[in-house]
């Protein structure tokens, strides 16, 4: 555990090793919402386009890993909104996920919809230094936590697992071996597109180890973003499923069929959606339209 600047510095060889093998476990298997000057949130113009560049830094002081995964639930019911962090990035049972795996489970084609259209959202937690924000000049510099989805977590993937034998694997969250991210955001058929998006060479943030460091200590805490206390109690999300969804209390309800035929919903087999929707920009309306809801 880096505890210190300075073992920041020599043990960074060995980064790459831990952070590939935390990749491959999430391999093998949401955001605060509301106003929070501790984000930064790229802009684009009215055509939906923008760029800036950023720098991916170390896990903070302490931690070990510079990312964390968040997983949540964004659709809206006859009750209202249901906007709600999911249990499963803790390890543990979710109520929405068990009543979308019944669904999925009842053989109905419209209850597969209806938990298509439920499924969780997947987003991803880091620091980050702003090297050019063309939209807020003055936030060039600075540190900010960055949220992002599975497209651009792809391709600090791709750098620390490269495709080819003649390319070196390099640690993106490296201070003095990592290297700069172009962001590139375009609007292709009315959804956001990161596709563009590149990394520079390998380079130092900065030249000077002081400077380095003193970015290095601004980072925030990306463990107490998982914080068990920044959830909703497993009842808690259940009462406001059924509210949301207007259920009965009772097992969950199959949606109707042909001459309503009896369907068998064998209990739920897994606390995972059978499907995953990568959420990059929509969390300001939604959370809008909860408010309106609430």
């Amino acid at each position: 555990m880096a505890s210190s600047f300075a073992q920041l510095k020599k043990s960074r060889q060995s980064q790459i090793e831990k952070l590939t093998t935390e990749v491959s476990k999430l391999q093998g298997q949401g955001a605060p919402q509301g106003a929070d000057d501790r984000y930064w949130k790229p802009e684009v113009d009215k055509a939906g386009n923008g760029h800036a560049m950023i720098r991916f830094l170390p896990a903070p002081e302490g931690e070990d890993v510079p990312f964390v995964r968040i997983w949540d639930h964004g659709f809206q019911g006859p009750g209202g909104w249901f906007i709600e962090r999911s249990l499963t990035s803790l390890g543990q049972n979710d109520p929405v996920s068990e009543y979308n795996t019944t669904l999925w489970n009842s053989g109905v084609e419209a209850n597969k919809d209806i938990a298509r259209k439920q499924k969780r959202r997947l987003s991803f937690m880091s620091n980050i230094c702003v090297i050019e924000d063309p939209a807020n000049p003055d936030n060039a510099g600075k540190v900010f936590l960055y949220k992002y989805g599975k497209k651009i977590f792809d391709k600090l993937n791709d750098m620390m697992n490269p495709e080819f034998e003649d390319e070196s694997a390099i640690n993106p969250f490296d201070l003095w071996d990592g290297a700069n991210f172009r962001l590139k955001m375009r609007n292709v058929e009315g959804f956001r597109n990161y596709d563009k998006s590149a990394f520079d060479e390998p380079w130092p943030l900065f030249d000077d180890d002081e400077k380095l460091e003193e970015v290095w200590k601004k980072c925030y805490s990306l463990q107490e973003l998982i914080n068990p206390s920044n959830f909703k109690s497993y009842d808690e999300l259940k009462q406001r499923l059924y509210r949301v969804l207007n259920l009965d209390g009772g097992a969950p309800t199959a949606a109707a069929t042909a001459e309503d035929q009896e369907v068998s919903r064998p209990a739920p087999t897994s606390i995972a959606d059978t499907e995953v929707v990568e959420v990059e920009d929509d969390d300001d309306s939604v959370a809008f339209f909860k408010k309106l809801a609430d």
